[in-house]
Order: structure tokens, then C-alpha cells, then sequence
């Protein structure tokens, strides 16, 4: 049975020790983010998706990572300011953490352990072309690239996980974003 995934302790941007527990009762869409990816724009739909959905008890929370050939170098300060005023992003941005391997911090580890693969769009060839570039995931379960996305229902559990190429407006997206928020 999945734990709730809320009480994991975190760090916000502006580097205060949290944990998401405040967000209980909340849908919630996590996302591992970089400003230097080719997948970046994907803020503003994410930005759209809180202006959208905030009313109805909804937020993106977001997680930067530098994992995925360096496309989060900046600092805490660099990256907000990036968000704030390229996309206009107002939703929770969480400092930088590793989302894979040793260092995978405890909170991407529970998201996963719940859901260990993604929903990707029909035909989508993105795990293979990542792979093909010698970028793929080493475990199956991995991360596997900037822009993976988990739906955490109102009771803290992971409803879904989609994967990088699945953009925040696809309507299976949206479709669960609305489920959710109809519980």
C-alpha cells in the first residue's frame, strides 16, 4: 500500500527546510526542472496549469535538477529569477536536487517507488532516441530527462507519472489533473 508522500522532508528555493505536508488536500503536479532544456518552455504551460487550477485546490511544484547534461547550472537565486521573469512562473520552486542515483533525494525516491514508469504520449520514440544518444535511464525506474512530471492526489498519493515529452496541456494530462481535482 502507497505511504503518503507529502511528509518527506525538502528544501524551498529560497532555502528553507519544509516538508510538503501544508500541501495536503492539494492536487499536485511535481516536476524535475532545468532552464537550459530544450523541453524549458514547459513552463509556461505549467504556469498555465497553476493560473488554471490554483482556485480549485491545485498547485506545480517545482524541483530543479542538474543531472541531465549540466541544463541547471545556476544558482537558487539564478533559477528564480530565470522563472520569474522568462515565464512568469508564481508556483513553489524547491532547491536544487538530484532526482537519480546515489544521491536521489528521499522525496523522488517515494514518487518513484509509487510509480516506477511513465505515461508517455502514443508513438513517442523519446526514450529511445534518448537512449540511441547514450542518455538513457540506467535503471528502468529512473528519471529520464528534465520535465517528468507526478500527479499527487488530495491524500498525498501518486495518482500518475507521466514522462518528459508529455507537455503539462496534453489532454491526458489535463484529463487526470481534472480527476483528481473532482475528488
Amino acid at each position: 500500500m502507497q505511504s503518503n508522500v507529502l511528509n518527506t522532508e525538502v528544501t524551498t528555493i529560497d532555502g528553507e527546510n519544509t516538508t510538503l505536508e501544508s500541501w495536503q488536500g492539494k492536487v499536485l503536479l511535481v516536476v524535475n526542472v532545468a532552464s537550459r532544456c530544450g523541453l524549458t518552455p514547459q513552463y509556461e504551460q505549467l504556469e498555465n496549469l497553476q493560473k488554471d487550477f490554483e482556485d480549485q485546490g491545485f498547485s506545480v511544484l517545482g524541483f530543479p535538477c542538474n543531472q541531465f547534461l549540466g541544463q541547471e547550472p545556476g544558482s537558487s537565486e539564478e533559477i528564480k529569477t530565470f522563472c520569474s521573469t522568462t515565464y512568469g512562473v508564481t508556483f513553489p520552486l524547491f532547491s536544487k536536487i538530484d532526482v537519480n542515483g546515489e544521491h536521489r533525494h528521499p522525496f523522488y525516491q517515494k514518487l518513484i517507488d509509487a510509480r516506477p514508469a511513465a505515461v508517455a504520449p502514443e508513438g513517442s520514440g523519446f526514450l529511445e532516441r534518448m537512449s540511441s544518444k547514450g542518455r538513457g535511464p540506467l535503471y528502468p525506474d529512473d528519471i529520464l530527462w528534465n520535465f517528468e512530471k507526478f500527479l499527487i492526489g488530495r491524500d498525498g498519493k501518486v495518482i500518475q507519472r507521466f514522462s518528459p515529452d508529455m507537455t503539462p496541456e496534453d489532454p491526458v494530462v489535463l484529463d487526470a489533473i481534472k480527476q483528481a481535482l473532482a475528488k
